[in-house]
């Protein structure tokens, strides 16, 4: 396992002890094989954070704590490392936490795992649970501020949230849907990836409240719990499509963009708008494809940015600031792909 990296400098990014990380390297077993992965993800962080950084000026360890498809990590991390050299003198060094699904107390394992070795910040996409929140309390009372990213828990001791105001999102896409449908009959299916992400929460109000304000008759079919993925996504999709033959369009508010257009294919059916969230990659390409209506977006490299900064006045590091203001919504066609989104996919 080749490196040009200190002992010391790996165990800090993998969260590990120095004495561990030299029996992975120098293979003297004695080790658990996802404790070797952690050390080898270490090691490839930090060859990447290298590349864009000049170790110079403060630092500043932060974790990144996420329960989202990895479409949407892929997003975050990419966002993250390329806003790095902006934050110039500072430096800061990230280690990721992302899975998919599973049962929340893993999920605050990660929390309280973190507050014990310590960290300058915690960024942080959770489920609103009180076993989140209580989690979130221990680490600020371990004296590491949480931001919490797309997805808010108010009721936490999060220092801020980044993000678009997700009501005014799910508002938006009411408007447009409401539009380009018109008087065509039609119900619209909701489709949510589970009831505990507050931000799902949110849109879905937005959506239903401006339905019901402009399109009073227009019937809204709602599915949960695909947890954004396409495995699950499909199934929930056909069902509903099954139970009710006058679907015609999506508000996509979780994702499993992919299998939600399978479904309606194999069922035969047209999805005459679909509206999705996020320009991660599977969105970008359907989008391309025109078999998205419209995505609405937020810039995630300004929204990592936002969040690096509000870690570093924390820590005194940056003048105080004003109450963070919503990301803008951005509403992107086929037509006005963001310049980072043009090309490839």
């Amino acid at each position: 396992m080749g490196h040009p990296f200190p002992i010391r400098e790996i165990a800090r990014q993998a969260g590990l002890s120095e004495a561990t990380v030299d029996r992975v390297l120098n293979g003297r077993g004695g080790v658990r094989e996802s404790t070797a992965r952690e050390v080898e993800r270490a090691i490839a962080d930090l060859d990447r954070q290298r590349t864009q950084v000049r170790l110079v000026g403060r630092t500043f360890m932060v974790d990144i704590v996420m329960q989202t498809p990895e479409r949407f990590s892929t997003a975050v991390r990419a966002a993250l490392e390329a806003e790095l050299p902006s934050l110039h003198p500072a430096v800061v060094r990230s280690r990721f936490h992302f899975r998919e699904t599973g049962p929340v107390d893993g999920l605050v394992a990660i929390l309280d795992r973190t507050a014990r070795r310590g960290s300058q910040g915690v960024i942080l996409k959770a489920p609103d649970t009180p076993e989140v929140t209580a989690a979130v309390g221990r680490l600020v009372a371990a004296g590491i501020p949480v931001v919490t990213l797309v997805t808010d828990l108010p009721a936490s001791a999060r220092l801020a949230y980044v993000g678009i105001d997700n009501r005014a999102a799910g508002a938006t896409a009411a408007y447009l849907m409401g539009q380009w449908l018109g008087d065509r009959p039609g119900n619209v299916l909701t489709s949510l990836s589970s009831g505990f992400f507050r931000n799902e929460e949110e849109r879905e109000m937005g959506f239903r409240g401006a339905m019901r304000a402009r399109r009073p008759g227009r019937a809204l079919v709602e599915i949960t719990e695909g947890q954004g993925l396409d495995a699950t996504q499909y199934d929930l999709v056909r069902a509903a499509l099954d139970r009710d033959p006058e679907i015609r369009a999506v508000y996509s508010i979780g994702g499993g963009n992919n299998a939600t257009l399978r479904a309606f294919a194999d069922a035969n059916r047209e999805c005459a708008v679909f509206v999705a969230h996020d320009l991660d990659h599977d969105n970008t390409r359907l989008l391309r494809e025109h078999r998205l209506s419209v995505v609405l977006h937020h810039d995630l490299r300004h929204d990592m940015r936002e969040a690096c900064h509000i870690v570093m006045r924390a820590h005194g590091a940056l003048p105080p600031a004003g109450p963070t203001l919503p990301s803008a919504i951005q509403v992107v066609t086929p037509y006005n792909l963001p310049p980072d989104f043009r090309a490839g996919g």
